[in-house]
């Protein structure tokens, strides 16, 4: 039984449209569609545990609000960028955060905020190494990322 049937049928009908139709192509179709689901499969991860769902959209607004604040800030340092230097760096931040899909929420709500990139996770002392386009205190760099967020999405996904 394929665990997608819908995937399986709108990939051999893609095939037929991409190739002309025939008996082989249909058949050649029909087995890249088949093992493609298998795959499929064999890729699909586990559910995200939210424990706490009521706590996303505080969480949605301390992202939104960093965001315009951020927004502003960036806009700033170019348009005053003759007159000051800004100064950006590397910040590693150590989590303590292990769940995946918190992880990857940390790394877009970071990566989405303007002046600031997720460059690379350590998996065996689980640190962050981020970019930062302005940055002068370190320190608060990374309370804001353990007070402000790691701690909220520990909450959310406890």
């Amino acid at each position: 039984m394929l665990p997608y049937p819908f995937l399986a049928l709108s990939l051999v009908i893609m095939w037929l449209l991409l190739n002309r139709f025939s008996i082989g192509h249909l058949i050649l179709g029909s087995l890249v569609a088949v093992f493609a689901c298998w795959a499929m499969a064999s890729l699909r991860p586990e559910k995200a545990r939210l424990k706490k769902w009521y706590l996303l959209p505080k969480l949605c607004w301390f992202v939104l609000c960093d965001i315009v604040k951020s927004n502003i800030a960036v806009a700033w340092i170019i348009l005053r960028s003759g007159s000051r230097r800004h100064k950006p760096g590397f910040v590693t931040v150590h989590l303590d955060i292990r769940n995946q899909f918190a992880l990857a929420l940390l790394a877009v709500i970071l990566t989405s905020t303007p002046g600031s990139a997720w460059l690379e996770y350590d998996s065996n002392d689980h640190s962050v190494l981020l970019h930062v386009l302005d940055i002068d205190n370190e320190t608060t760099w990374r309370d804001t990322i353990k007070n402000r967020y790691e701690k909220l999405l520990l909450e959310i996904f406890a």
